[in-house]
């Protein structure tokens, strides 16, 4: 009877191994699979301000697929012959150009609505005014000696704009847009003139494209809101004038006294 218990016991712990070894993979499985979801959302967080830095970097993304397709036009039409294409040749390259233009000013986003002006209420009724009592004739007034004229004031010269002054100013966008707009017409004159057999039309025509291209590097670095440049020997932007050098506005002389006027 006592060989009895004994086996029981074993039996016990031999099923209690057994279910710690089934059960215990997947247990482990279970914490690694949960600890590599948590790994996950932790790397999905985005930096702080990667907005604005994605921003930046999409302009100068802009800018590299706008240089490309230009600069083949141009190296193409620099070392042909007299600096002449064939009508299919040119018209490739320039539709190159006007495709990468066209993606982005379609990746854009669009102005925002102006919303509408709310209606205006009619205004209450007037009512009418009571009549006035007329008025006795005054005594006849006796004519004032002339006053002297006034020197001329002497016209102050223009002030510079300063640089806060929004009036006139376009938004990025709007300079970018303007620069793609005149990259597009200094090619188009490129187009015609390596096409016309005209050698004296290619080179003021090339100027053009490189000067457009120009524009629209210029319009991404400064209007973009990208960072200032921070290489050493760059020129700094010019000062503007000051103001303390502009002649003074001379006061103007007292007026003589009017004489009383009897019996007023």
């Amino acid at each position: 009877m006592r060989g009895l218990p004994a086996r029981r016991i074993a039996s016990s712990v031999l099923c209690a191994t057994v279910l710690i070894g089934i059960a215990g993979p997947s247990a482990v499985a279970a914490d690694n699979d949960s600890a590599r979801k948590h790994v996950h959302a932790a790397s999905s967080v985005p930096v702080p301000g990667a907005d604005g830095l994605l921003a930046q970097v999409k302009g100068l993304g802009d800018v590299g697929s706008v240089l490309t397709p230009v600069t083949d036009l141009l190296n193409q039409v620099l070392k042909a012959d007299n600096g002449q294409l064939s009508a299919d040749q040119a018209q490739k390259l320039v539709d190159t150009v006007n495709e990468a233009v066209a993606k982005i000013t379609a990746a854009a986003p669009a102005a925002p609505a102006v919303p509408a002006a709310p209606a205006v209420p009619a205004a209450p009724a007037v009512p009418a005014a009571p009549a006035v009592p007329a008025v006795p004739a005054l005594p006849a007034t006796p004519a004032l000696p002339a006053t002297p004229a006034l020197p001329a004031t002497p016209a102050l010269p223009a002030l510079p704009k300063s640089g806060d002054d929004s009036k006139g100013k376009k938004a990025p966008a709007d300079l970018a847009g303007d620069a793609l707009a005149s990259l597009q017409k200094a090619v188009a004159s490129l187009l015609t003139a390596v096409t016309s057999g005209d050698v004296g039309g290619v080179v003021p025509a090339v100027t053009g494209v490189v000067t457009g291209l120009v524009n629209v590097v210029a319009a991404t670095l400064l209007g973009g809101g990208l960072p200032a440049p921070s290489l050493a020997g760059l020129p700094a932007l010019p000062a503007l004038p000051s103001t303390s050098s502009l002649p003074a506005v001379p006061a103007a002389p007292a007026l003589p006294a009017v004489p009383a006027v009897p019996g007023v």
